[in-house]
């Protein structure tokens, strides 16, 4: 368990008081977060991960103090040490939460006339390694009930309203699989629960492609899966972005799915079903190793 936590400024012990009840992030879940990675004390892509956070809070109309960067910077270097996580070899696990900040009174709409200070918050862990069974076995996934809706504003946007991806992954849980996977309302590939969804297939034309859901399939544009589609070209496989069926992940001669801390990571089981030949195939492991190589060796 974490020992500490970063909060507006402060290390402080992860078992104190950190937030008020009347954070609207507890009361409402009206914030955003972002999760990464970092290695021997370096964060991987830490500039997208901002990037991202921005658009996240231009969203939602949280206001970002100026200097967010350099506070997250200093928030996580702080961390990182006092958990003893910045040292050669360490890997860790980063997530820092944004929400709009605490306001006494009830209500959904935040007050217009007041500026309300964003509470900040940073936790990291180490890194704890993917299952033998999942990265020799591979990941068996399921389809959800919940629907993504493209035309929904906020799909890609990254808040901390996480019910419906509770939800999914109990489905998963009750299933006796290991993750949900989402659909859109037109039935299309939209995302896992935690992870951007890629296939390993051969188009009408004979050449392979590594194809990946587009962005208005109702995904979070992850930063693993925008690695992931300028490696494709160095390994031989053309790179798509295409409103995808389930049937073509059924089909698919390999399939995984990606996320900054996790990496890559097979998939080889869909609604109980093999994919491919039911074992992780060439590409994804060199997409696992290329991926955590490009992680360490930055």
């Amino acid at each position: 368990m974490p020992g500490f936590v970063w909060v507006n400024g402060e290390v402080l012990p992860a078992d104190a008081p950190h937030i008020a009840v009347f954070d609207r992030g507890f009361q409402l879940g009206d914030g955003i977060f972002e999760t990464m990675r970092a290695s021997g004390g370096r964060v991987t892509e830490l500039a997208e991960h901002e990037a991202r956070l921005r658009r996240s809070a231009d969203g939602l109309d949280i206001d970002l103090p100026a200097d967010v960067r350099a506070r997250l910077e200093r928030g996580i270097a702080d961390l990182l040490a006092a958990e003893g996580l910045d040292g050669p070899g360490a890997d860790a696990s980063i997530r820092v939460t944004v929400s709009r900040g605490a306001w006494s009174s009830r209500g959904l709409l935040p007050p217009r006339d007041v500026h309300l200070e964003p509470t900040i918050a940073i936790q990291a862990w180490p890194v704890v390694p993917a299952p033998p069974s999942h990265l020799e076995g591979g990941l068996h996934l399921v389809a959800s009930a919940v629907r993504r809706d493209p035309a929904n504003p906020l799909v890609t946007l990254k808040t901390t309203s996480r019910a419906d991806y509770v939800f999914a992954r109990l489905e998963a849980r009750r299933a006796g699989a290991d993750d949900a996977l989402f659909l859109t309302t037109s039935g299309h590939i939209s995302e896992s629960t935690t992870a951007n969804v890629f296939l390993v297939r051969r188009a009408a034309d004979g050449v392979p492609e590594l194809a990946t859901p587009a962005l208005g399939c109702a995904i979070l544009p992850g930063t693993t899966r925008s690695w992931l589609l300028r490696w494709a070209t160095g390994v031989g496989l053309r790179p798509v972005e295409a409103w995808l069926l389930p049937d073509a992940l059924a089909s698919a001669d390999e399939a995984f799915v990606c996320s900054s801390v996790a990496g890559v990571l097979p998939v080889t089981r869909f609604d109980g079903a093999p994919i491919g030949d039911g074992h992780p195939g060439p590409f994804t492991r060199r997409a696992r190793a290329d991926r955590e190589g490009f992680i360490v060796g930055r």
